[in-house]
Protein backbone atom coordinates (compact mmCIF):
# COMPACT_ATOMS: atom_id res chain seq x y z
CA UNK A 1 0.00 0.00 0.00
CA UNK A 2 1.05 3.60 -0.51
CA UNK A 3 1.64 6.33 2.05
CA UNK A 4 -1.50 8.09 0.79
CA UNK A 5 -3.55 4.92 1.24
CA UNK A 6 -2.22 4.46 4.78
CA UNK A 7 -2.88 8.13 5.59
CA UNK A 8 -6.35 7.76 4.05
CA UNK A 9 -7.17 4.68 6.10
CA UNK A 10 -6.00 6.39 9.29
CA UNK A 11 -8.11 9.47 8.51
CA UNK A 12 -11.11 7.34 7.54
CA UNK A 13 -10.89 5.49 10.85
CA UNK A 14 -10.47 8.73 12.82
CA UNK A 15 -13.53 10.31 11.19
CA UNK A 16 -15.89 7.36 10.73
CA UNK A 17 -14.71 5.10 13.56
CA UNK A 18 -13.13 1.67 13.56
CA UNK A 19 -16.45 -0.19 13.68
CA UNK A 20 -17.75 1.49 10.51
CA UNK A 21 -14.50 0.99 8.60
CA UNK A 22 -14.17 -2.62 9.78
CA UNK A 23 -17.72 -3.35 8.53
CA UNK A 24 -16.99 -1.71 5.18
CA UNK A 25 -13.70 -3.55 4.81
CA UNK A 26 -15.24 -6.93 5.68
CA UNK A 27 -18.02 -6.34 3.13
CA UNK A 28 -15.54 -5.40 0.39
CA UNK A 29 -15.54 -7.71 -2.61
CA UNK A 30 -13.46 -8.04 -5.75
CA UNK A 31 -16.16 -6.00 -7.50
CA UNK A 32 -16.00 -2.92 -5.27
CA UNK A 33 -12.39 -3.16 -4.05
CA UNK A 34 -11.11 -0.73 -6.72
CA UNK A 35 -13.75 1.82 -5.65
CA UNK A 36 -12.85 1.39 -1.98
CA UNK A 37 -9.19 1.93 -2.84
CA UNK A 38 -10.10 5.06 -4.84
CA UNK A 39 -12.03 6.69 -2.00
CA UNK A 40 -9.37 5.73 0.54
CA UNK A 41 -6.66 7.34 -1.60
CA UNK A 42 -8.54 10.33 -2.96
CA UNK A 43 -11.21 11.28 -0.43
CA UNK A 44 -9.62 10.14 2.80
CA UNK A 45 -5.91 10.26 1.88
CA UNK A 46 -6.00 13.61 0.10
CA UNK A 47 -9.06 15.78 0.74
CA UNK A 48 -9.90 14.72 4.31
CA UNK A 49 -6.21 14.37 5.25
CA UNK A 50 -5.36 17.95 4.27
CA UNK A 51 -4.75 20.39 7.08
CA UNK A 52 -6.08 23.34 5.02
CA UNK A 53 -9.45 23.00 6.79
CA UNK A 54 -10.29 21.60 10.19
CA UNK A 55 -12.21 18.34 10.37
CA UNK A 56 -15.12 20.30 11.80
CA UNK A 57 -15.15 22.60 8.78
CA UNK A 58 -14.71 19.71 6.37
CA UNK A 59 -17.56 17.82 8.07
CA UNK A 60 -19.87 20.81 7.70
CA UNK A 61 -18.95 21.28 4.04
CA UNK A 62 -19.47 17.60 3.34
CA UNK A 63 -22.93 17.62 4.90
CA UNK A 64 -23.90 20.73 2.93
CA UNK A 65 -22.70 19.22 -0.34
CA UNK A 66 -24.41 15.89 0.31
CA UNK A 67 -27.70 17.63 1.06
CA UNK A 68 -27.38 20.03 -1.88
CA UNK A 69 -26.76 17.13 -4.27
CA UNK A 70 -29.46 14.93 -2.72
CA UNK A 71 -27.01 12.19 -1.71
CA UNK A 72 -29.27 11.03 1.10
CA UNK A 73 -27.64 7.66 1.83
CA UNK A 74 -24.38 9.34 2.89
CA UNK A 75 -25.90 11.87 5.30
CA UNK A 76 -26.46 9.52 8.28
CA UNK A 77 -22.85 8.28 8.05
CA UNK A 78 -21.55 11.85 8.11
CA UNK A 79 -23.92 12.88 10.91
CA UNK A 80 -22.45 10.01 12.94
CA UNK A 81 -18.98 11.27 12.05
CA UNK A 82 -19.74 14.64 13.69
CA UNK A 83 -19.14 12.92 17.03
CA UNK A 84 -15.48 12.70 15.95
CA UNK A 85 -15.10 15.82 13.81
CA UNK A 86 -16.35 18.33 16.36
CA UNK A 87 -19.26 19.61 14.26
CA UNK A 88 -22.10 20.27 16.70
CA UNK A 89 -25.84 19.93 16.25
CA UNK A 90 -25.98 23.72 16.01
CA UNK A 91 -23.36 23.61 13.24
CA UNK A 92 -25.44 21.06 11.36
CA UNK A 93 -28.58 23.15 11.78
CA UNK A 94 -26.74 26.14 10.30
CA UNK A 95 -25.39 24.04 7.44
CA UNK A 96 -28.87 22.95 6.45
CA UNK A 97 -30.14 26.53 6.77
CA UNK A 98 -27.60 27.47 4.12
CA UNK A 99 -28.70 24.54 1.99
CA UNK A 100 -32.31 25.75 2.24
CA UNK A 101 -31.44 29.24 1.04
CA UNK A 102 -28.94 28.35 -1.68
CA UNK A 103 -30.12 24.93 -2.88
CA UNK A 104 -33.75 24.57 -1.88
CA UNK A 105 -36.00 24.01 1.10
CA UNK A 106 -37.01 20.44 0.13
CA UNK A 107 -33.38 19.27 0.13
CA UNK A 108 -32.67 20.93 3.48
CA UNK A 109 -35.91 19.59 4.94
CA UNK A 110 -35.04 16.03 3.99
CA UNK A 111 -31.48 16.40 5.25
CA UNK A 112 -32.82 17.69 8.60
CA UNK A 113 -35.16 14.72 8.81
CA UNK A 114 -32.25 12.31 8.27
CA UNK A 115 -30.08 14.16 10.78
CA UNK A 116 -32.85 14.13 13.39
CA UNK A 117 -33.34 10.37 12.94
CA UNK A 118 -29.61 9.71 13.10
CA UNK A 119 -29.08 11.83 16.22
CA UNK A 120 -31.97 9.96 17.90
CA UNK A 121 -30.35 6.62 17.02
CA UNK A 122 -27.01 7.84 18.35
CA UNK A 123 -28.62 8.89 21.63
CA UNK A 124 -30.35 5.51 21.98
CA UNK A 125 -27.08 3.68 21.29
CA UNK A 126 -25.31 5.80 23.94
CA UNK A 127 -27.81 4.81 26.65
Amino acid sequence: MSDRYDRGMATRRAVLGDAHVDRAESAKSDFDAPFQDLITHAAWGTVWASDALTRRERSMLTLALLAAAGNWDEIPMHIRATARTGATKQDVQQVFQHVAIYCGVPRANHALKLAKQTYAEMEEEAE
